[in-house]
């Protein structure tokens, strides 16, 4: 009998047919929330929106975004990590909450190295260096060449202490071996506004943020700062192929569930996020937030974050920075 249950959940899945939620044991009666750590609109909400879609298809449970933002996603996180290790509940992670706030922050709510399992992986995204449409600096030559001449004189701009944009720019300062300004903002909106209008020189900016004023002629973008260019920029280089050997930054996104949740249901939800990927709508959110599908296992994704808590780890206490 549980063979004949496995054969059937597998044929489901592999052909977003038949629930799923019998083989997963899933709570009878309960919704599976979703919850995003950060407010709605942004890319990790979008991602989350599309892949509830998917996943109700497969599990034959009502998916649900569960938007809980605060204190740069760890109010979210920490009502994940509290809630029923039983399925219903699930976070949408990246690099940020998972990796790190939990060096970022010395007092954390939660247990940050033990409150999840992995689920599935699910994208990467870069972020995109600009600098004004007026300014002299056209290559990413061009930029490290003015900050050697006139060290921490050129002034990049963040949306806050310890964002991604901001570790972008002291892991650019660490590996070409120069000293910029930083000049933090509260949000991207507002750095963008006074690196649009001069005030600042230069930016690490999401792309969906950046690619408006990109296109209008407004924002020069000189490097990507993932491993591969952005299919959203396909003309501009990536750091490293700008003389940068070794320079990547990207945000890495994956599903994560409360620790004890049961290996049953770990294993078929993380099967029907694989199958979700494949879906031409959820690559479009990928795609129009400038990301692309982040392929491995659970275990793989695991790996990942301790590595990139390794990284940034170095650099957050090389640079001397603290939470805002």
């Amino acid at each position: 009998m549980r063979r004949r249950l496995f054969m059937a959940g597998a044929a489901g899945l592999a052909t977003l047919g038949a629930p799923l939620r019998a083989l997963a044991q899933l709570p009878a009666g309960k919704p599976v929330r979703i919850i995003v750590p950060f407010a709605p609109g942004g890319g990790n909400d979008v991602f989350a929106r599309q892949l509830a879609t998917q996943l109700t298809t497969l599990l034959g449970v009502q998916v649900l975004v569960d938007n809980r933002p605060g204190a740069g996603g760890t109010v979210g996180t920490d009502a994940a990590a509290k809630s029923p290790a039983d399925g219903s509940t699930l976070l949408l992670g990246h690099t940020g909450t998972l990796a790190i706030n939990p060096v970022l922050y010395p007092k954390l709510p939660y247990d940050a190295r033990n409150a999840f399992v992995p689920v599935a992986p699910l994208a990467s995204a870069p972020l995109v260096l600009v600098v004004p449409a007026v300014s002299p600096i056209r290559t990413l030559a061009d930029l490290l060449a003015r900050a050697k001449a006139a060290p921490g004189k050129l002034a990049f701009a963040s949306s806050g202490n310890g964002t991604g944009g901001h570790l972008a720019g002291e892991l650019l300062e660490e590996v070409a071996g120069i000293q910029l300004l930083h000049v933090p903002y509260k949000g991207t909106a507002p750095a963008l506004t006074d690196v649009l209008g001069g005030q600042v020189d230069l930016m690490f900016s999401v792309i969906p943020s950046a690619l408006p004023h990109i296109d209008a002629g407004k924002l020069r973008a000189i490097g990507i700062t993932g491993a591969r260019r952005s299919p959203r920029l396909p003309d501009v280089p990536t750091v490293a192929e700008g003389g940068l050997k070794g320079y990547e930054s990207s945000l890495a996104y994956g599903l994560v569930a409360p620790r004890g949740t049961p290996d049953a249901v770990l294993r078929t939800l993380s099967q029907a996020v694989a199958k979700a990927t494949e879906s031409p709508a959820l690559r479009e959110a990928f795609k129009a937030e400038g990301a692309e599908p982040l392929a491995g296992s659970a275990a793989d994704f695991q790996a990942l974050m301790q590595t990139e808590s390794d990284k940034w780890g170095r650099v957050i206490r090389q640079a001397g920075i603290k939470p805002e």
